[in-house]
């Protein structure tokens, strides 16, 4: 069974680590909120609180980690060094990273994307160095995954949900979420 890592920071965005959260719940993949503060709660950037399922630990073993956007959350994943040494160890394992709207930031801090394809919510571009931007909705290169924003978290994670080996569960989730009535 796949274990998913859904990293929450003060300020992530709802959208963006919830949807992720929730797709993996229905495919029966174990998926963890991981709240990189020192106790379970999280605000995100729009005041709701959240109780996270864990604490992060440096010893965290997953078949994928997500860093969700949302301001000031993308920059307090951007900044703890113990998330930036998760994803470079998480990338030298070939694991998958997925980042959406501004949390990509933490992938160009880490150092993984140059030459690499991605995308992010407009107006990051700066901080992401070296690699090949896109203004596509979901980007795949290798083991990472970045989308662009809240109105592509569906398609991010269903994008998740097949690299993980589950594109028939994708298929039939997003079937039953009625995901085709917004994109043909």
């Amino acid at each position: 069974m796949k274990k998913v890592c859904v990293l929450l920071a003060e300020g992530f965005e709802e959208i963006e680590a919830l949807t992720v959260s929730d797709v993996m719940r229905r495919a029966n993949i174990t998926c963890d909120l991981v709240s990189i503060n020192k106790d379970k709660q999280v605000k995100s950037s729009h005041g709701i609180i959240v109780e996270a399922d864990k604490l992060f630990d440096d010893n965290m073993e997953y078949d994928l980690i997500v860093i969700p956007g949302g301001m000031p959350g993308a920059t307090n994943l951007r900044d703890d060094d113990r998330v930036i040494n998760l994803i470079k160890k998480q990338n030298k394992e070939g694991k998958l990273i997925g980042a959406i709207c501004a949390g990509p930031i933490a992938l160009g801090r880490a150092d993984i994307i140059e030459g690499r394809k991605v995308t992010s919510y407009p107006g990051y571009e700066d901080e992401l160095l070296n690699c090949e931007y896109s203004e596509d909705a979901v980007v795949v290169d290798g083991n990472i995954v970045t989308s662009r924003g809240p109105a592509t978290a569906i398609a991010f994670s269903y994008k998740l949900l097949e690299k993980l080996g589950y594109e028939k569960q994708a298929e039939v989730i997003s079937a039953g979420m009625l995901y085709k009535m917004f994109v043909g």
